[in-house]
């Protein structure tokens, strides 16, 4: 018998002041069985850094044909496509094939990947690709409470993230790309 997911109630007072994005909101969020914490704070990172109202959660694991993230028209098509993680080439052309515009956020030991799978890839108009400190996302993702209250401030590239054990600074690195100001 499969696994069900773990659902996580999220309150999320998001100030991003270098996109003037002041939104107070609460929704909730699937953890897949095989997803780690860490994984899933780096979606709710991937979530801050690029909101939009139509920003919503894909299936992600459980369907290799949907992101991480997405917004999308209101005839269907895919404006932006996020995934999460250390995909591979192949992945990351077969996604941005399906997008404007295609982003990722990358996190764990990078070095490596970076030369294997993000050299190829730099090529793609369509692309932008930011990295996690790796330690501090590693702190902030230790132990989530099923009920999150974050307040995240992004100002001048750099993020932060409060919640019931203090603030936390979230390095953030563009390898590709680079952060539009507005969309």
């Amino acid at each position: 018998m499969a696994q069900p997911s773990t659902t996580y109630k999220i309150d999320l007072n998001l100030t991003d002041i270098d996109r003037s994005i002041y939104e107070s909101l609460r929704f909730t969020v699937a953890r897949h069985p095989s997803e780690t914490e860490e994984r899933l704070a780096a979606r709710l990172i991937a979530y801050t850094l690029f909101y939009q109202e139509n920003l919503a959660f894909g299936r992600g694991l459980s369907d290799v044909d949907e992101p991480a993230l997405w917004e999308k028209s209101l005839d269907g098509r895919v404006l932006h496509w996020i995934e999460v993680g250390q995909p591979d080439s192949e992945r990351i052309t077969w996604c941005s094939r399906r997008t404007e515009k295609f982003s990722l956020v990358a996190y764990g030991n990078l070095r490596v990947w970076q030369t294997k799978c993000l050299d190829p890839v730099r090529s793609l108009k369509n692309i932008n690709v930011v990295s996690l400190g790796q330690e501090a996302l590693a702190e902030l993702s230790q132990d989530l409470p099923r009920s999150l209250s974050w307040s995240v401030m992004i100002s001048d590239g750099e993020l932060f993230v409060t919640d019931e054990r203090g603030q936390h600074e979230i390095p953030v690195e563009w390898l590709a790309g680079e952060r539009a100001q507005s969309n």
